[in-house]
């Protein structure tokens, strides 16, 4: 692999590393700023959630600059959004303000979750491209873990400790914003754009034995492309549109945000005491980082459909089980939680590692960043519906109902991968392109 671009790769997945910080850090911050402004339960709940509404519009519209700025250039603004947002929280001298500074946070997350995987994909031998992109969700699990590990060393440093909590943030935001003047644009952007020569000099040093016959299959790709209509929604798109959508929303129905944002409401449900809390926060967020890393490792050897199969096998059973356990009241003690490591397990090595590489590799490049922001979006939203009902299923339906279901849409999963999920590994995006895009 060309040290340059494991570089270029790992610099821009600096932005999943500060997605997964952004998320997390404020879970040390939240009960502080209730009783400092004094928050009734809807203000401290909408407070908590302005990032994740800042998320799912700089998801959708995260395409636009992508398209017009540039990869870099739009990767560059994302990280003065993380700056700003995490200077401005750390100093807010108000509710109001705070909750600006948190939502252009948001703004951040999303539209990093579309850019730093479409650029990626786009500097990135075929060989290495699962291993590469993976590195953007590989950096999401860090993040968090490095958040939970910052707010507890932080937690007892003086009476706003909150404040050092939010604001440390600012240093990998500076460190990702100066490494990226070190990153050079896209070479299918640049291509896309006319700027041929620039998008060959950096071909040139990505694969310099292959540099013509990639810039002549881009070129192709593109000149077909402009032949047909620009809009994302039109007929011969329709494959990569289902399979991004499609993926983006099993990846949420799988539950996997009802779990890591409610681990501790769950484990009280099976009788545990508060105790658990700390020990299922810490021990989801080292699974989760564990198997992220071996799914990264693993997905350009065994393919990405491969570990979808076993993943998706691992969640049926788990899910079950769990369900079960609920239904009979029968929890064992430990049952439930360890259960639930062993489905992070799974989700990580699968969903988790998978999802960022698999929709950043399916459409063309006239249209993969709108391509990446719908498949994007799409996962947001359904990250919200999941974590503002599950509270509310949970109560009325139990358990036992509310897990049967992430059951049975990990069985439509299922379904999903053997039927029409293709194989990206080890070919172009100008190859998959073509095996996708009706002609």
């Amino acid at each position: 692999m060309q040290r340059k671009v494991l570089f270029w790769s790992l610099v821009t997945a600096l932005g999943g590393f500060l997605f997964g910080f952004d998320t997390a850090v404020i879970s040390g911050a939240e009960k502080a700023i209730q009783q400092l402004w004094h928050l009734s339960a809807v203000e401290h709940g909408f407070t908590i959630s302005i990032a994740l509404i800042g998320t799912v519009i700089g998801a959708i519209f995260g395409g636009i600059p992508s398209d017009r700025l540039g990869r870099r250039q739009t990767l560059r603004w994302i990280a003065v959004l993380y700056l700003v947002s995490a200077v401005g929280a750390a100093l807010a001298p108000a509710w109001v303000p705070f909750l600006v500074f948190r939502f252009l946070g948001g703004l951040g997350v999303g539209a990093s979750s579309v850019t730093a995987p479409l650029y990626i994909s786009e500097i990135s031998p075929a060989r290495s491209r699962g291993k590469l992109v993976g590195l953007f969700q590989f950096n999401i699990v860090f993040g968090i873990l490095a958040a939970y590990l910052s707010n507890y060393l932080l937690a007892n440093v003086g009476s706003h400790s909150w404040r050092l909590m939010l604001g440390v943030q600012a240093v990998p935001a500076i460190a990702f914003l100066l490494f990226l003047f070190r990153v050079p644009e896209s070479p299918r952007w640049l291509l896309l754009h006319g700027r041929v020569d620039e998008g060959r000099d950096v071909l040139r040093l990505i694969e310099p034995e292959t540099v013509d016959a990639d810039v002549a299959a881009i070129l192709a790709s593109q000149a077909h492309s402009a032949q047909q209509s620009g809009s994302l929604f039109d007929p011969q798109y329709r494959t990569p549109v289902l399979l991004a959508v499609a993926f983006a929303f099993f990846n949420q129905v799988s539950g996997i945000n009802a779990i890591i944002y409610y681990a501790p409401r769950i484990f009280e449900m099976t009788g545990l005491g508060q105790g658990a809390a700390l020990l299922s926060s810490a021990g989801i967020g080292l699974i989760n980082f564990i198997f992220t890393l071996l799914g990264v490792n693993l997905i350009d050897r065994f393919g990405r459909r491969t570990l979808m199969l076993v993943g998706s096998v691992g969640l049926i059973a788990t899910l079950g089980l769990v369900a079960r356990a609920f239904y009979t009241q029968q929890f064992g003690g430990v049952l439930v939680p360890v259960l639930l490591f062993v489905y992070i397990a799974f989700f990580a090595f699968s969903q988790g590692a998978v999802i960022w590489v698999f929709i950043s590799e399916i459409f063309p490049n006239a249209v993969r960043a709108r391509g990446q922001a719908l498949g994007s979006s799409t996962h947001w939203v359904m990250a919200t519906v999941i974590a503002f009902t599950f509270p509310y299923f949970a109560e009325r339906l139990g358990g036992g109902h509310t897990f049967a279901f992430f059951c049975a849409m990990m069985v439509l999963q299922l379904v999903f991968v053997l039927r029409f999920m293709p194989e990206t590994k080890g070919t172009s995006l100008e190859q998959t392109n073509r095996t996708l895009v009706i002609h």
